[in-house]
């Protein structure tokens, strides 16, 4: 019997909320118990900071209604050549060679967090309320038994129903804020496996466009976004990979959303918790 409030069985309404006093982008809760919180969040809302700005940030939100999830977890330590990159972001600069301040690694506070999305993916995500929540749940993402469903809509016509991508994934040659698969990667290679199927083919005003639900096996950063855009199929709404490509189909945002997340609770039961896939799918389907 699993245990705790499952505010919203299966679905949610749609994922969109906001601090009707500050307006600030806000996640809706799907469960909670005495361990850990399972969130849906919308997109534009950040995560974590990055040491980049001070947008708030998922763990803002954390830590103002679960101030004692704060320590909870392990912080992110960025290197001195990362708070290099970081502050060249920040100045909105192309080349960070050209930066030649005194840096100190960048210390990051993650309250809480086991995973992440990016800040323009919407979708279900699990929180940690204590050090043994999250041990747990960490060590079940490092081994791969936590699974993790997508939805997203690519450009082009993808010919196979069913696909397998595997490709490891490094930094970009050209652009420092990009990863890339191939030949035009670079650095350390890590191993990224990601499946797919084809929900539905759309043509309109001539271009073709795939929505697809995806399947990543292991966890690399912009892992789904890399691997589309790879196989040349990048995701709609995407202004990092698809930059010369305009926003389609009804879509302002990027065209990613975790749907669902499959993993163990602390007493050993499996459960799979989900999110209502937004309106700017569900138009399409």
């Amino acid at each position: 019997m699993l245990k705790g409030v499952l505010r919203n069985p299966l679905f949610l309404f749609p994922n969109i909320s906001y601090d009707t006093h500050t307006m600030k982008l806000t996640p809706t809760i799907i469960f909670e118990d005495e361990n850990l919180i399972v969130l849906d969040k919308p997109s534009g809302l950040l995560v974590h900071h990055d040491g980049k700005n001070k947008e708030y940030a998922l763990t803002d939100w954390l830590l103002e209604n679960y101030p004692n999830m704060k320590g909870v977890g392990e912080p992110m330590v960025l290197s001195v050549s990362e708070s290099r990159i970081k502050n060249q972001e920040s100045m909105c600069q192309k080349n960070p060679s050209d930066f030649s301040g005194t840096l100190t690694p960048l210390v990051v506070d993650r309250p809480g967090i086991v995973h992440r999305l990016d800040k323009d993916t919407s979708g279900v995500m699990v929180v940690a309320k204590n050090q043994e929540i999250h041990a747990f749940l960490k060590q079940q993402f490092q081994e791969r038994s936590v699974t993790k469903t997508y939805i997203c809509v690519v450009w082009g016509n993808i010919k196979e129903d069913f696909g397998t991508i595997d490709a490891p994934i490094g930094k970009s040659k050209k652009d420092f804020r990009q990863w890339r698969a191939g030949d035009k990667a670079r650095g350390l290679m890590r191993e990224a496996h990601t499946s797919f199927e084809v929900l539905k083919r759309i043509q309109e005003n001539g271009e073709y466009f795939a929505v697809c639900r995806v399947f990543p096996k292991t966890g690399r950063t912009h892992q789904i976004r890399v691997h589309m855009k790879y196989i040349h199929h990048p995701l709609v709404g995407d202004t990092l990979y698809a930059q010369s490509k305009p926003y389609v189909l009804g879509f302002s945002r990027l065209a990613l959303h975790a749907e669902s997340l499959c993993f163990k609770l602390l007493s050993g039961e499996e459960k799979t918790f989900h999110s209502e896939i937004p309106e700017e799918f569900k138009n399409l389907l």
